[in-house]
């Protein structure tokens, strides 16, 4: 679906915060990233790209890391992704990991440089909440991310 699309069919969910979405098709494959920052149901800044061999993981933490960036410093604001994993990982997980050295007990960290990069974003802007959001429900500003991150099977964002 297009953005144009996207913004034509879907009312519904948050109007204002960033949401991101990242895909990868086939997983692993091709994949893409989307970010968008939204105020009022006004988009403040959008961002987006893609990588020719990827993972769904490394595309939702690429988004994040960017929508981080689309807030500006000092400014609160609730970030929106519907990776659960990728909450996990920075609200209760990594933590603990850099206090044991980046290292867990089950094993290596996958996307570690995404996820240390990510966690150093969150650790420097506390007025930033990590959220969940659910996939694929209608929200508004989800599916806009969704489309932004799908743009790169496209010709055209």
């Amino acid at each position: 679906m297009t953005l144009e699309q996207v913004l034509a069919t879907y009312t519904d969910g948050p109007t204002t915060g960033v949401f991101t979405d990242g895909a990868a098709h086939p997983n692993p494959g091709p994949g893409g990233w989307g970010a968008v920052y939204v105020v009022d149901n006004q988009i403040i800044a959008q961002a987006h790209g893609s990588e020719p061999l990827t993972t769904n993981n490394r595309m939702e933490l690429t988004a994040l890391i960017a929508g981080y960036q689309l807030v500006p410093a000092g400014q609160a604001a609730v970030v929106l992704t519907d990776s659960q994993l990728c909450v996990d990982t920075i609200n209760s997980w990594a933590a603990t990991w850099e206090k044991n050295g980046w290292k867990r007990k089950s094993g290596a960290i996958k996307n570690l440089d995404l996820v240390q990069e990510l966690y150093r974003l969150a650790r420097a802007h506390p007025q930033i909440e990590l959220r969940w959001i659910k996939s694929h429900n209608g929200y508004r500003w989800n599916e806009y991310a969704d489309a932004l991150a799908t743009a790169y099977r496209r010709a055209t964002p």
